[in-house]
């Protein structure tokens, strides 16, 4: 085994290689990547911190009622925000949420068009899924080193590393949808004529989205599951009272923030699944 281990294939240094070139070479483009994130974040943001929070829980309140059509949801909507302010969370429950929300916007707008890409390309899906299934797998702290030479430290490198790990479920999910489609649906299009992009709007689309809908809830829920490694990195947000809470071995803080965490979990699953009942009916 010595002479195998003696003649090790440089798969690190090739890797650190090209994160130097990139950093010579390419910096331009990461940091109009930095600057773009960092507006949709600072925009989310804005729209989240700007109003008083009792306004903001008003607002949440009145949208999760038209939402649902359900005055109990929009009474514990109502509850949970008004018990996160209490416990003295609210400003690093809006980061996080703008973080949450700022991912999911990425993930969707990237997912959804490259799932559809790949349902109508086999080969394409064929080559994405060794890929997907690494981006899921591997440890998010290997991706981390090289988000923060690139990015920097902030939200920016935690959004990078929390799409990476929620991409691959709207992917998935939008590629099962179109993919499942029934051929008589489709041949019954085709047979009026439609073109298509005709048949991807009004047939695929809309029977696929039962699917692409539970892939936007999953992500919300991988994106949540991010916030303390995105803390690590130094983005804002409810994980850093975790970590703080965490190197204390502060019981009572942990608690405090993982139950500001899992209400906020409930509230946007809930939100999403109310949206895909409807579209179902």
């Amino acid at each position: 085994m010595e002479w195998l281990t003696q003649h090790k294939i440089p798969i690190g240094p090739w890797v650190r290689g090209f994160v130097d070139w990139l950093t010579a070479n390419a910096a331009w483009v990461f940091d109009f990547v930095s600057l773009t994130l960092r507006t949709i974040i600072d925009a989310v943001l804005w729209v989240l911190q700007t109003p008083h929070p009792l306004l903001a829980i008003a607002i949440a309140g009145l949208l999760a009622y038209l939402v649902r059509r359900s005055v109990p949801f929009a009474i514990f909507v109502v509850l949970s925000l008004l018990l996160i302010i209490n416990q003295g969370y609210w400003r690093e429950t809006t980061e996080t949420l703008a973080l949450v929300l700022s991912a999911t916007f990425v993930c969707m707008a990237v997912g959804v068009p490259v799932g559809i890409a790949a349902a109508h390309r086999p080969w394409l899906y064929a080559a994405l899924r060794p890929v997907l299934d690494l981006m899921q797998t591997i440890p998010t702290f290997v991706y981390l080193i090289p988000a923060l030479i690139l990015f920097g430290l902030g939200m920016v490198p935690g959004l990078i590393a929390t799409v990476i790990f929620a991409v691959p479920a709207p992917i998935r999910l939008t590629h099962l949808g179109i993919s499942s489609t029934p051929k008589t649906l489709i041949e019954a299009g085709e047979a009026f004529g439609a073109t298509r992009r005709q048949l991807l709007w009004q047939v695929e689309l809309p029977y696929a989205l039962p699917s692409i809908m539970a892939g936007l809830t999953q992500t919300i829920m991988l994106s949540l599951s991010m916030v303390v490694i995105a803390a690590l990195v130094g983005a804002d947000g409810l994980g850093v009272p975790t970590l703080r809470a965490l190197n204390t071995v502060n019981i009572a803080r942990g608690f405090e923030v993982g139950l500001a965490i899992v209400l906020i979990a409930i509230i946007l699953d809930r939100f999403f699944r109310a949206e895909e009942r409807k579209h179902r009916k």
